[in-house]
């Protein structure tokens, strides 16, 4: 059962089901420097159409990419942000475009098929797929062609020129909120991170966040999935704690049972500050008395809700978190193709420094195929994630 997905315990568990992941009023995504959606206007929306078909009637053909047919949450998924592309498209007034959805069941061969079909029928850009290990194989189909890719993966390691990510990249996480620890004096910091793949790209970022901040890592523990590996882990950094100003917790479902155990060991989180990421968005975080006035970054969540409200109305049930992923993406293209002329997909407008603004607040494409989100500092309270810091408007260049 789907139940509610929001920015809690489903969406969080989501964003670890996609490799950990998981991040304003009518939506607006901006191309370059203030190109807005809310200047190009916003039209009444339409009906559903069916699952995998071309939706719209413009000139300029988008693929849209996702694991329609897919079994379980993965296909409620797929199904959700396609109702978001198609939302997207619903809200523009006229967009010249129409987006081919393409099911690619799930595997990285239906991604090759129907990265193929899409492009035998002139796609100029492909939306999608949702997996990493899809993304390869229809990355390589559409550069092959000169044709870009935004995808919504969140394993930067299948980012490449040509092949964007627009998902929720655990780097953005770690390093907004290191860089706000440090800013707030907390110079020697601590860390537990799980020894999986999400925890090899949360201490990386970690390491290097540090370190381009001239703090210092004074104790950093790896655990598997033995307690008694965990256990002697945070006994490790408890004995070090006294010398630390922040312990670091990447991971969400672990993190409650980490605090208790150091708190047990010693630590005093009111002395040391706890810090985490995007995971920590969940109503059992909120809820634990442990972890209050403890720090995470996410998008802030105000875009989303207002979202989620559209979404209600249109399809009578709540998105997934990752919706708006899809709605910013077709939002991104719509936007283009109605101000950038025949370059509208080139890589030089696709990298513009100045970014562009969705749903989750600003983000930009670097040129290797990663993003930059401009993400919010959230404090954990019993009343949910209360900003600290919002998040930027813009970069800075």
């Amino acid at each position: 059962m789907i139940g509610t997905w929001g920015r809690g315990q489903a969406a969080a568990r989501w964003r670890r089901a996609l490799s950990a992941v998981l991040v304003a009023g009518a939506a607006s995504v901006a191309a370059a420097c203030s190109m807005n959606i809310g200047d190009i206007g916003l039209g009444r929306g339409q009906p559903e159409p069916p699952k995998d078909a071309a939706i719209g009637n413009g000139r300029v053909k988008v693929a849209l990419i996702l694991p329609l047919s897919a079994p379980g949450n993965a296909g409620l998924a797929a199904q959700s942000m396609r109702n978001a592309a198609e939302m997207a498209l619903a809200e523009f007034n006229a967009p010249n475009i129409q987006l081919l959805a393409k099911d690619d069941g799930g595997s990285a061969q239906g991604a090759q098929a129907a990265t193929q079909q899409a492009l035998d029928e002139g796609a100029e850009i492909v939306l999608g797929p949702l997996f990493a290990h899809s993304v390869g194989p229809a990355g390589a189909l559409a550069r092959a062609k000169g044709v870009p890719v935004i995808a919504f993966s969140t394993d930067a390691n299948v980012a490449a020129r040509g092949v964007h990510l627009l998902s929720f990249l655990p780097e953005s996480d770690v390093d907004r909120i290191v860089s706000y620890a440090v800013a707030q004096q907390k110079r020697s910091l601590a860390a537990l991170v799980p020894d999986n793949a999400y925890g090899n790209v949360a201490q990386a970022a970690f390491q290097q966040a540090v370190s381009r901040r001239d703090a210092r890592v004074i104790a950093l523990e790896r655990y598997g999935q033995d307690p008694q590996q965990l256990q002697e882990a945070i006994k490790r950094v408890a004995q070090a704690a006294n010398q630390a100003d922040a312990i670091f917790v990447p991971d969400g479902s672990d993190a409650i049972n980490i605090v208790q155990g150091l708190i047990t060991e010693g630590v005093n989180p009111r002395r040391v500050q706890l810090l985490g990421t995007g995971l920590w968005d969940d109503p059992q975080i909120f809820t634990n008395g442990n972890l209050q006035s403890a720090y995470f970054a996410a998008p802030e969540p105000a875009g989303y809700r207002a979202f989620a409200g559209r979404y209600r109305t249109r399809f009578g049930r709540d998105p997934v978190r990752t919706a708006t992923l899809a709605y910013d993406a077709v939002s991104l293209v719509a936007a283009l193709v109605k101000t950038q002329g025949q370059q509208r997909f080139s890589e030089q407008v696709l990298t513009n420094s100045s970014g562009f603004s969705g749903i989750d607040g600003v983000f930009r494409f670097r040129s290797d195929g990663t993003n930059e989100r401009g993400l919010a500092v959230m404090r954990v309270t019993t009343g949910g994630g209360q900003v600290a810091q919002a998040a930027p408007k813009s970069f800075a260049v």
